[in-house]
């Protein structure tokens, strides 16, 4: 094994507990009633911003590397993260922690696999299979009952899931993660601007709601999201794509321990079909491909 493969595995691992510690964090400041979900928003994404910018600045200190770099990510992606941050804080305002993270990464790999057939895949049998189980797992999820989620919070936990899905991709072409996820930060600050303005009358902050923010957005976020950007410069799609179905289970089990909520029966139920319906698509998508190939 490579020092190369053994970073790529590092900055996947850290990066998938990062993506976890955010629902976690998120559920217990708003959970708590700690702080409200705009201020949640505005906190940590500014936290992000901070936090990333000092990093740029060491690092083009010690590497010596002049200010002017073509590596400033893109406006694009920097709407997708500021969508993605502020639907999944009102998303979990009504979602206990497992619940909004399998909502919110059930998206993400629907909103790949979409883009993917989009983009000219065609699709085979077995993952159609696939997608028919991930989304029989949702109206599961969401069919009434004492323990489904708010509808609202479905609606906008498959928002922030779509964004980051999107995010996701564009991240596959960064060529100085640091500085691409730094500037995507940065060009949230427009949109912060307003939230702030819009939400001013409704504020509410307490110092628990505060540290739970920043370190949601220095820590699980702005270094989080720059080491996603390294961990996918050495995953494929595919890779990408089957990793985080870890981090509904590991955002499940942190609301369990930190939160004191339960898993229930339906949320594994769900969790079951969602996952597994994507897993297959991903299964089906690479003996497909090995079987073309095989045939040629």
């Amino acid at each position: 094994m490579t020092i190369n493969h053994i970073k790529i595995i590092a900055s996947t691992i850290f990066a998938l507990l990062a993506f976890a510690a955010n629902s976690v964090l998120c559920r217990m400041a708003l959970g708590e009633n700690a702080i409200d979900a705009s201020s949640f928003t505005v906190i940590r994404l500014f936290s992000g911003i901070i936090i990333l910018l000092v990093l740029v600045t060491l690092t083009n200190k010690l590497n010596k590397v002049e200010a002017v770099n073509t590596s400033k990510g893109s406006w694009l992606a920097g709407c997708m993260l500021f969508i993605y941050a502020v639907a999944f804080s009102f998303g979990y305002i009504s979602l206990d922690t497992g619940t909004g993270a399998l909502i919110l990464f059930g998206a993400v790999q629907i909103t790949m696999i979409i883009s993917s057939v989009i983009s000219g895949n065609k699709l085979h049998i077995s993952e159609w299979l696939g997608l028919a189980t991930a989304f029989a797992g949702f109206v599961y999820l969401v069919f009434p009952s004492l323990t489904t989620p708010s509808l609202m919070g479905f609606i906008l936990m498959s928002i922030s899931g779509m964004a980051w899905a999107f995010y996701t991709l564009l991240g596959r072409s960064s060529k100085n993660p640091l500085r691409d996820t730094s500037y995507n930060f940065l060009r949230t600050s427009p949109f912060i601007l307003v939230l702030m303005i819009l939400a001013y009358n409704s504020a509410h902050i307490t110092s628990t709601g505060l540290i739970l923010a920043v370190l949601s957005g220095a820590i699980a976020s702005g270094v989080g999201y720059f080491i996603w950007y390294i961990a996918l410069t050495g995953l494929s799609v595919t890779q990408g794509t089957v990793v985080q179905l870890f981090v509904p289970i590991i955002a499940a089990i942190g609301g369990v321990i930190f939160t004191s909520e339960l898993i229930t029966l339906r949320l594994i139920e769900s969790s079951a079909l969602v996952l597994g319906g994507i897993l297959i698509v991903i299964l089906g998508r690479y003996y497909f491909v090995q079987l073309a190939a095989k045939k040629i």
